[in-house]
């Protein structure tokens, strides 16, 4: 394997925080050195990291893949490549696939098809129940021990309250994390959009806040006597950052995460954008004052992980009435720009905190800490990702590598972009 040495960047230590001086050299897929100005080792690959950060390959805990079953809108070896494009190093993939991920045959095709054509590494997420119908657990132990670092029936809510304490026990038993779309059916049927003065003029169906915060505040009351570790997918209401913040501090293992859309963009911009399908989103897009919250949280450690909810789609299932579209976007390639420009620009957070929300903190809720991921530490994996945090680009659709296009931050001007991604001591993006 070829030698890397990373020069003259600042090396960000997202456990403790800090960001120092150093040059970083990898050697068979390891960290050999970090330090300043090291020896450069015979016939290995300088990278300038001249006023770039250097940090642990970001990870993303919440990612859909599509294969199998929906390989026109994204493969597995389409989405690692929009993955290395961002900066990104391992992502963890949602089980609403085509069959569902929902025994341990399936955790293995997944990790089987990653390890052949992904060009990062790929964690599935295991099905809470099967076929992610909510009526009968899924082999939870089966895939854990095959592979699985999570379980989650995103994409939908597991709404039977029998069921979900019946997989918070059998989650709880494997120590990974349940990760839990929160959304009442019963509310949201019909609903498109945030329920508000938007919607009701737009005549669109409403989708209410309390869809969400019922759901976290029933399922920590079912997780105190269970102690599962418990995890608030893609927040969009300010109430539900309050509901997880006092049982955090019950004690309670919950943990949350955010999306680079609903800290920058409102239910407004449906109406404004003339009904573009690219801002309906699953929770939908809410209001300002949910973003405050939202921004609250992160800063306060209430919300400890962001991801991006990447949700391809082909073009032709967006280019249909609003109320028929799909649910989602893209965001692999986009979202460390986005995320600065939310969070670091508008001084919610410094440049150490959201590399240790973007590496450490989700590699904690998958336990891929246990594999040294999410660190940089000699000894460790070589997964590096090098980002200017000055860069400024514009996002275009020649930026965005996977199969699906379907994001309504096209044109947007941002600053920071990862110039190098780095897995296992191979180099799988660079741009010095």
């Amino acid at each position: 394997m070829s030698k890397v040495l990373i020069v003259g960047g600042k090396v960000v230590d997202p456990v403790a925080g800090t960001q120092h001086a150093a040059d970083v050299a990898i050697d068979g897929g390891k960290v050999a050195a970090i330090g300043k100005r090291l020896a450069r080792p015979a016939a290995a690959r300088v990278i300038d990291a001249e006023g770039c950060l250097v940090t642990p390959g970001l990870i993303d805990p919440h990612v859909h893949l599509r294969e199998p079953g929906n390989e026109r809108a994204e493969t597995i070896a389409s989405g690692t490549a929009a993955a290395v494009e961002g900066g990104f190093t391992s992502v963890c993939c949602m089980p609403n696939t085509s069959p569902a991920l929902d025994n341990d045959s399936m955790i293995q095709f997944v990790l089987t098809r990653a390890e052949k054509s992904g060009a990062c590494r790929v964690f599935p997420v295991g099905a809470v129940s099967k076929g992610r119908r909510g009526e009968e657990l899924a082999e939870i132990g089966l895939m854990a021990r095959a592979g699985a670092v999570g379980f989650s029936d995103d994409g939908d809510c597991v709404a039977s309250a029998g069921l979900m304490a019946r997989a918070l026990a059998a989650v709880k038993a494997t120590g990974a994390a349940l990760m839990q779309h929160c959304q009442e059916p019963t509310m949201t049927r019909s609903a498109v959009m945030h329920a508000g003065e938007v919607s009701t003029r737009l005549e669109l169906g409403g989708w209410p806040r309390a869809a969400e915060e019922l759901i976290i505040e029933r399922d920590a009351r079912l997780n105190r006597s269970i102690g599962c570790r418990y995890h608030v997918q893609h927040i969009s209401s300010g109430e539900s950052v309050e509901i997880v913040r006092r049982a955090r501090a019950q004690g309670q293992p919950i943990t949350a995460e955010a999306t680079p859309h609903h800290l920058l963009l409102t239910h407004e911009t449906i109406e404004t954008s003339g009904y573009d399908t690219h801002y309906k989103m699953n929770p939908p897009l809410r209001e300002k004052s949910d973003i405050a919250a939202i921004k609250k949280g992160i800063a306060d450690g209430t919300i400890g992980v962001l991801g991006t909810d990447h949700a391809p789609h082909t073009a032709e299932s967006k280019e249909v009435p609003f109320d028929s579209a799909t649910f989602g976007i893209i965001g692999l390639e986009t979202a460390l720009a986005l995320y600065a420009r939310a969070l670091v620009h508008d001084g919610v957070i410094d440049w150490p905190r959201l590399v240790a929300l973007m590496t450490i903190e989700p590699a904690r809720l998958c336990g891929l800490d246990a594999m040294g991921l999410g660190m940089l530490e000699v000894g460790g994996p070589a997964d590096v990702t090098v980002i200017d945090p000055k860069a400024e680009w514009t996002i275009k659709p020649a930026n965005l590598v996977g199969h699906s296009k379907n994001t309504p931050f096209i044109g947007w001007k941002v600053k920071g972009r990862a110039v190098a991604t780095i897995v296992a001591g191979k180099v799988r993006m660079i741009r010095r």
